[in-house]
């Protein structure tokens, strides 16, 4: 039996139930389904993107990563593939490109989640690990830009092959800008950097990179200095750049890329009656990461506590020490022993 996928489907004859939903398919939701698929526990998993990996497979799909256990350096897009194969033995089910919207505890403790599609599904637990919440990207504020958007502006880089041989500009400070920048200088046929400042946010090392490559001629590097305005008829054509020492400056190009970061919310789950610091879901960290809702837990990213650290390795942490709690709330009657899965060949034990 392969993964059960559910996509944008508003009526269902019947409730999805599962032992354990997972609100967001990202990079921790997916571990999770592996932890508790060990103790036996079937999941479901809830993601408003079209396809499971969260940020590393819509956003950065080809971004290494280097604190991975066991991988001096994996990309993003290969992580998810692999924490898709890991779990494919456990058949977890996915609603994907629906968002969680609303949730009701009934009167057994069991929780039902609708879905902006309205899409129920039932659970005794229900584990949010919607990493940094929804993004939106922070634009610049330029008059009519949104008629050039998927014409030539873009705000994130998913294919960096869409970009081969093309004139491209970029504007940014942050590493984002700048790894993007050494990496498209390989691929597009012309690479302009912008930045409004002659300092750069990001990493030492690669701000070194990009200098080296505006001295060999393969990036144009435009410093204290913005893009004021966008011009063309069917899409992007050029760029009107403001300098500090030079005046407006029009450049002409295929794409401009504001890579300015990206804003993160928490969405509907803000308004369910969680606790929250700083767009960021109070949790117990010492018991289970449960929050103030018995039942409900939060893992990764969207979750905080004293000492929390953003990280995909304390993601998988917390999601292995919830497991065992939701355990509980799913088999009440049953007893857990948990061997190492060296011990035990990838299965855990129930008695």
């Amino acid at each position: 039996m392969g993964l059960i996928f559910v996509h944008s489907n508003p009526i269902l004859e019947t409730m999805i139930e599962t032992d354990l939903l997972i609100i967001g398919a990202g990079p921790t939701g997916l571990f999770t389904v592996f932890e508790a698929g060990l103790l036996k526990m079937k999941c479901h998993l809830i993601d408003s993107l079209p396809q499971p990996g969260g940020q590393l497979a819509e956003i950065y799909p080809k971004k290494p990563i280097y604190d991975i256990p066991g991988y001096p350096v994996v990309m993003a897009g290969e992580l998810v593939d692999n924490l898709m194969e890991q779990i494919a033995p456990f058949n977890p089910g996915f609603t994907l490109g629906e968002s969680a919207a609303t949730i009701e505890k009934r009167e057994d403790g069991k929780f039902i989640v609708t879905t902006d599609k309205g899409t129920q599904h039932l659970a005794p637990s229900v584990a949010i690990a919607g990493g940094l919440g929804v993004f939106t990207p922070r634009k610049p504020p330029i008059e009519g830009l949104s008629a050039y958007e998927n014409k030539g502006v873009d705000y994130i880089i998913k294919d960096p092959e869409k970009f081969r041989d093309q004139r491209v500009v970029i504007s940014g400070g942050g590493d984002s800008a700048l790894d993007w920048t050494i990496f498209l200088a390989d691929v597009a046929k012309e690479v302009s950097l912008v930045h409004r400042r002659n300092s750069f946010r990001g990493h030492l090392d690669s701000v070194d990179k990009v200098h080296a490559l505006a001295e060999a001629g393969k990036v144009k590097l435009i410093t204290n200095a913005e893009v004021k305005d966008v011009a063309g008829d069917e899409g992007v054509e050029s760029v009107v750049i403001k300098s500090k020492e030079h005046g407006d400056l029009s450049l002409e190009c295929d794409y401009w890329l504001p890579l300015f970061g990206l804003t993160p919310t928490l969405g509907p789950i803000a308004d369910w009656g969680l606790e929250i610091e700083k767009n960021s879901i109070v949790v117990d960290n010492a018991t289970d990461y449960r929050t103030n809702i018995e039942g409900i837990y939060a893992i990764g990213d969207v979750n905080t506590y004293p000492g929390k650290l953003k990280l995909i390795l304390c993601g998988f942490h917390e999601a292995t020490i919830m497991v065992q709690s939701a355990f509980k709330r799913a088999f009440p009657d049953k007893k857990l022993s948990f061997k190492y899965t060296t011990v035990m060949g990838g299965v855990g034990s129930l008695e």
